[in-house]
């Protein structure tokens, strides 16, 4: 799939960049000048959520890159998400509120469902962001809420009603509980973010939300890389995509980088990428990896990687909450 012009046309008419910058476990002092030099290198998408903890900081990054005159907020397309504690329909637009307040913006221009999973309250106040764990450090104390899919759908829906939010967004959904959600959504979700590398392919799962008219957005395109320095064992013991042997014979055919190679793997078809970069060659290169073609058999053989290896799943982490089985 051609995309000459960089960006996606979401099913409600938005435009979404095609590369972004996502902010998942960038440490907090270092967010807003992170946010503000990759304003500068020319990002337009960033990717955050209530989980991530780091939203205030990056809205100083924002805020600075405005004032600068670097951008205008309508040039940016601000990506957060509602975190599974906040499922309750009277919870989601609180949260969204204070998100908002956060980032120091007026609306998201993406909102988006973080798991397909409910968890009993935790006041913001009390602790922020509540994580999985509902004291906050007992790995078995995950407490589940009553809030249904739909309730919590709804509830989103209105954000979009009173301008809080332009665009709704599903995260880590299967196919099954996206088919039930399209069954009473008043509004389609414009988007699906979920793991996506050569390691997991996910081609049915992404060839039913394209046919529904949901972009697909991959997040740790680089496979293990993320989640080696959580010291997950499965990661920590698969080969490194940069090192693959495919990934690195593509990238010496196009004078590229394996990162460049992995992100245009998924651009080229139609899928949006938020890596995450630490340097400022890395966001360069990272940016510019919609700028050239992959012929289709180079293609079929990164998917020819293809093992269904997922890292980023609760039932490893904690031995419950088999979202994905």
């Amino acid at each position: 799939m051609s995309t000459p012009n960089h960006t996606l046309t979401l099913n409600n008419g938005k435009k979404m960049p095609l590369v972004g910058h996502g902010l998942w476990k960038i440490p907090n002092e270092k967010v807003a000048d992170h946010v503000y030099n990759a304003i500068k290198a020319g990002y337009r998408l960033f990717d955050s959520a209530c989980d991530y903890g780091n939203e205030v900081e990056a809205g100083q990054g924002i805020a600075r890159a405005i004032k600068d005159g670097l951008v205008k907020r309508e040039d940016l397309f601000i990506v957060s998400k509602l975190w599974n504690t906040f499922h309750e329909k009277e919870r989601v637009e609180p949260i969204c509120r204070k998100q908002l307040k956060d980032f120091g913006l007026d609306y998201f221009d993406l909102y988006i469902m973080h798991f397909p999973i409910a968890l009993k309250y935790v006041d913001p106040a009390v602790r922020y962001p509540p994580g999985w764990f509902h004291d906050g450090i007992t790995p078995t104390d995950i407490q589940l809420s009553n809030a249904t899919i739909r309730e919590t759908w709804e509830a989103m829906e209105s954000l979009v009603d009173t301008g809080l939010v332009r665009s709704l967004g599903l995260s880590n959904f299967n196919c099954a509980s996206i088919l039930d959600l399209l069954r009473y959504a008043q509004i389609r979700p414009a988007t699906l973010q979920i793991e996506h590398h050569p390691y997991l392919v996910q081609q049915p799962l992404i060839d039913f939300v394209n046919k529904e008219g949901i972009t697909v957005t991959a997040y740790s395109s680089f496979g293990p890389q993320g989640y080696v320095e959580m010291d997950l064992e499965h990661a920590v013991k698969t080969p490194h995509l940069f090192e693959n042997p495919v990934v690195k014979e593509v990238a010496k055919a196009h004078g590229k980088t394996p990162p460049q190679v992995l992100l245009r793997w998924a651009t080229q078809q139609g899928v949006a990428v938020i890596p995450k970069s630490d340097t400022l060659p890395m966001l360069l290169d990272n940016l510019d990896a919609k700028g050239f073609d992959l012929t289709e058999e180079e293609i079929k053989k990164i998917s020819g990687l293809d093992r269904n290896l997922r890292f980023n799943n609760p039932l490893v982490y904690f031995g419950c909450l088999p979202i994905f089985n």
